[in-house]
């Protein structure tokens, strides 16, 4: 019951913007600046605020990352043999579908839910696990995708000068940077600036979840069946039951932090999983499939966590 009660207002502002969009209730035009308003400034002041008063990362950091991105390994081998092996797909296709497998939302849905379940305290290991998680996806599967479909002869330092361009404009990033500096450099806020920050990253969560359901009305239930069962499977049952036995069991990490890791974990698959498929025009429409029948199942499968999360944090 306590895991629904935190769930449902987080899904019901994802309601609220997919029916204000479905219905034209506002425009394109106004969802876009809510989207690029919540991304752009709003959360970017949160994470900045939380990295620049954390301090300097602590040992259990590399723990934290390994719990993290050690589920993201195992679940991309395990997609990519599960494409060749059971679906008989080809090797491109398995590269699009581990990104959509492993890829989830974790700003939209990941950064407000888990605040909401956790508490502010969880901000700091989100926003570490946020400084490398679109880096290290987005560099993986990008050269994993040259690696098997070499038509476009892209080179290594093509793809990491690419990414390095993509995330020098990325927000969310420069903010968590910015917040590290300002942390090491030991500099505080004044009243005034710390006010205006906390208005700011007030705001962020509401706006970032109406944002999401507006974005939703572009992405529909559609691909091949057992595509999309699996890439749905793989990242809301799979990917957590991964993530909890490593974040308990062997990094051992502190409740906070392995429940953190569990719920990023949980999160249904992003938009980023879906522009990646675009990008390399692989598996497109079980991508967007991914990302709406993910995210309408979420809503059960988070709140049957979360009821069991609670008691060990």
């Amino acid at each position: 019951m306590q895991g629904i009660s935190i769930v449902v207002p987080v899904f019901a502002l994802v309601a609220i913007g997919y029916l204000c969009a479905r219905f034209r209730l506002f425009s394109d035009s106004a969802s876009k600046g809510l989207s690029e308003f919540a991304f752009g400034i709003a959360m970017p002041a949160q994470l900045f605020r939380t990295t620049a008063g954390a301090g300097a990362p602590g040992t259990d950091t590399f723990a934290l990352w390994g719990a993290y991105f050690g589920t993201v390994l195992i679940i991309w081998g395990l997609s990519l043999l599960l494409t060749r092996y059971v679906l008989r797909r080809t090797a491109a296709d398995g590269v699009s579908i581990a990104m959509s497998a492993v890829y989830g939302n974790v700003v939209m849905i990941g950064l407000p839910l888990t605040v909401a379940a956790l508490g502010d305290a969880a901000l700091v290991p989100i926003a570490l696990i946020l400084s490398l998680n679109t880096p290290v996806l987005w560099l993986v599967g990008s050269l994993n995708m040259e690696w098997v479909d070499r038509k476009e002869g892209a080179s290594f330092a093509s793809v990491l000068m690419s990414l390095l361009k993509d995330l020098s404009r990325n927000p969310l990033i420069l903010s968590i940077v910015a917040g590290v500096a300002w942390a090491a450099l030991g500099l505080g806020f004044y009243d005034p600036a710390a006010k205006v920050l906390d208005l700011l990253a007030s705001s962020g969560v509401p706006c970032a979840l109406v944002a999401l359901g507006a974005t939703l009305v572009r992405f529909r239930i559609q691909g091949q069946l057992p595509t999309l069962t699996m890439i749905v499977a793989l990242k809301l049952v799979v990917m957590p039951a991964i993530a909890w036995g490593l974040a308990y069991h062997i990094f051992r990490l502190p409740p906070l932090q392995a429940a953190v890791v569990v719920l990023l974990c949980a999160m249904p698959a992003g938009a980023n999983s879906f522009l990646f498929a675009v990008h390399y025009n692989r598996v497109v429409n079980s991508a967007s499939g991914a990302v709406a029948l993910g995210t309408a199942l979420a809503l059960v499968t988070t709140a049957a966590l979360l009821s069991v999360l609670i008691g060990k944090v």
